[in-house]
């Protein structure tokens, strides 16, 4: 069960026009400065923020409760003279909880407005993968401009989000050549295959770490780990150490669940 909250700056479009024509550069550091600060609130409480557009944010926010988002509401409103608003919505899918918390009708407080039976999703798993560019910085860099791995990026991006998507799944740029997948507990058959297919229609080889825990900064965690995991298999087997060591489960009291499954597929 994942649990999204949609953050939205509302009526930023006319807001921006009474700025003046000279207005980008402001516009960017506020922006800027907004997802920093979003980020960080929801961090503290171990959520993940991501940007849709940049006048609306993405965060996973299981385990982050309605009394928690006011908090987290009030600390940036006093920051900024915008009208900003939190919708959360939790649904089995990633995409099915944004398409809830969308829809969010009950206004608990000025600017959040909760989905309907969210009580009834309060438990669930976070699973995330995180997806890189196989040698991005040697040789896919070496026989392209900057701004043409930049295309390429783009090009993935698009790949990525729509394979996943048929499976109910979110997908996030991170910057660079990393992305992120918000999934909910795929089989690593379903994305190695979903991978695979990317690959195909683009030419380019691609890294996954997918990580599954209680909230989405542990998942996020599991996911990276899983990632550096395929990079020391690699250096062992170049190195003539065997495999490396496999993902696995990690320590249950520590994440505060029965089981946290981390996996890496190349």
């Amino acid at each position: 069960m994942i649990q999204i909250t949609l953050i939205r700056l509302e009526g930023y479009g006319p807001w921006t026009a009474t700025l003046g024509s000279d207005r980008e550069h402001q516009l960017q550091i506020l922006q800027s400065r907004l997802y920093s600060d979003m980020q960080e609130q929801f961090a503290k409480r171990n959520g993940l923020v991501f940007f849709n557009r940049f006048d609306e944010m993405f965060a996973v926010s299981n385990g982050i409760s309605v009394e928690e988002h006011r908090s987290i509401l009030d600390a940036v409103t006093t920051s900024y003279d915008l009208n900003i608003s939190m919708r959360i919505g939790a649904a089995e899918t990633p995409y099915r909880a944004h398409e809830s918390a969308r829809s969010a009708s009950n206004t608990v407080s000025k600017g959040l407005l909760v989905a309907d039976g969210l009580d009834a999703y309060k438990d669930g798993l976070v699973q995330i993968m995180h997806i890189d560019v196989d040698g991005s910085t040697t040789d896919v860099s070496s026989r392209l401009t900057p701004y043409q791995v930049s295309l390429l990026v783009m090009r993935l991006h698009v790949a990525i989000a729509e394979g996943f998507l048929a499976k109910g799944s979110l997908t996030f740029f991170l910057g660079g050549d990393n992305f992120m997948v918000v999934s909910s507990r795929l089989g690593k058959g379903e994305v190695e295959e979903t991978i695979k297919r990317v690959m195909a229609g683009t030419s380019v080889r691609l890294k996954c770490g997918i990580g599954i825990a209680r909230d989405a900064r542990s998942a996020a965690m599991l996911a990276t780990r899983a990632l550096d995991t395929i990079r020391e298999m690699r250096r062992g087997r170049s190195a003539g150490e065997g495999k490396g060591r496999d993902g696995g489960a990690y320590d249950e009291k520590r994440y505060g669940i029965d089981s946290v499954v981390e996996l890496s597929c190349i």
